[in-house]
């Protein structure tokens, strides 16, 4: 008897008829002997709908309601899927994040998770029940209700996999599997049949939306091998782990564009020690969330920082700021919306030359400006014009031999 942990993501779980098909799928696991667990994601919209609402009846509502409010879409889903299961004569119990053991921190709308305590689930599971688990949500040390953020039931399925030491962990979504590219964007990409945890965190992190980056830094950190599958076919999908084969052979996984960015311009700051120190404390104090960062040589006493945020976040790092430069003794905040990221992966970077170059030049020959530059072992990233960003992925995937 193995143990099988599956996650099944919005599309996944959109409407009645897909939740049927969920139910069947899950079935069928079971019956081939095996212990499963199901953590679930909200339906397709519901999230956005429910965001929607509450900022009509309040233009800045409080992260904790927030919470209490988001919570409701996972416990949904559970409870549908609980009964479908129920109709097919499979024993199913669905339990929230609370109920099934999930501590997080105090931070409301993007928790981390604690500690988790299998005992309930266990318990279940040796009765012979398929569990249903929320995913995003957690409880903390107070008893308030938690969310994980944005694709935080993708890291709620791999810590359960963790402590339940799954023998498998299962991440169903609408795509059958991780790409060269994204195939709406690139239509020549290519389905990646196994790749590393940090090829996968440097590509999640940079706008790649099939998993969180947070999940697999959780997968790295445990060691929890998982696969991402379509639950719309019975494909193969792929595989993510430590070790891969032909590593340095491949130069370039993967391209990735995010246009979930900003740019803020913090201009005219003091030139002086402890400047930029105030700018990001105060941005982390606020849980923004800072990718790259270029800072100018100063002159005549003054400097100038640019970074990126999550879109979403600009206007809110511009009122976060605005009290930090009136207490530095001046400087001014803008931001640029109408900006993306595109980023280059792999592995086989740390042992090739020319990556940048041959980067550098493609978008150079299609005359795509380059705003700001951040590298690291793995992955080179760009900032540019967001109306060219398609074009720049499909001629980088091209250059890299990806097609």
């Amino acid at each position: 008897m193995a143990r099988i942990v599956q996650k099944y993501g919005g599309t996944s779980v959109g409407d009645v008829e897909r939740i049927k098909k969920v139910a069947e799928r899950i079935k069928a696991t079971r019956d081939d002997g095996n212990q499963v667990v199901v953590v679930v994601s909200a339906r397709s919209g519901v999230t956005n709908e429910l965001i929607a609402r509450a900022k009509a009846v309040c233009e800045t509502p409080s992260e904790r309601e927030m919470d209490m409010l988001l919570a409701v879409g996972e416990q949904e889903t559970i409870a549908l899927t609980a009964m479908a299961l129920h109709g097919l004569g499979v024993d199913a119990v669905s339990y929230t994040g609370a109920q099934a053991g999930i501590l997080t921190d105090t931070k409301h709308t993007r928790a981390r998770i604690q500690t988790i305590d299998p005992k309930r689930i266990e318990d279940s599971l040796n009765a012979g029940k398929v569990v249903i688990v929320a995913g995003f949500q957690g409880i903390n040390a107070d008893g308030q209700v938690t969310t994980l953020g944005r694709g935080g039931s993708d890291l709620t399925a791999i810590a359960l996999a963790a402590p339940l030491k799954a023998d498998k962990c299962e991440i169903y979504t609408d795509v059958d599997g991780v790409y060269t590219a994204d195939p709406r964007i690139v239509k020549t990409a290519r389905k990646i049949e196994e790749i590393s945890y940090d090829e996968m965190l440097e590509l999640a992190s940079s706008g790649s939306k099939v998993m969180q980056s947070r999940s697999v830094e959780f997968a790295k950190k445990f060691g929890v091998v998982f696969e991402v599958r379509s639950s719309f076919n019975h494909n193969p999908g792929t595989i993510v782990k430590e070790e891969i084969s032909s590593m340095e052979q491949v130069v370039v996984r993967g391209v990735a564009v995010d246009k979930d960015q900003a740019k803020v311009l913090v201009s005219n700051i003091p030139d002086k020690p402890g400047s930029a120190a105030k700018v990001f404390k105060a941005l982390a104090d606020a849980s923004i969330i800072v990718d790259m960062i270029v800072q100018n040589v100063g002159r005549n006493g003054v400097a100038n920082l640019t970074f990126t945020v999550p879109r979403g976040d600009a206007k809110k790092a511009r009122k976060t700021l605005e009290p930090v430069l009136a207490e530095l003794g001046g400087g001014q905040v803008a931001f640029q919306e109408n900006v993306a990221k595109l980023s280059v992966v792999g592995v086989g970077m740390k042992t090739h030359s020319g990556v940048a170059a041959l980067l550098f030049q493609t978008l150079a020959d299609a005359g795509i400006n380059i705003d700001m530059i951040s590298t690291s072992e793995i992955k080179i990233s760009v900032v540019l014009d967001q109306d060219r960003s398609d074009e720049a992925a499909r001629l980088t995937h091209t250059a890299f031999r990806l097609d």
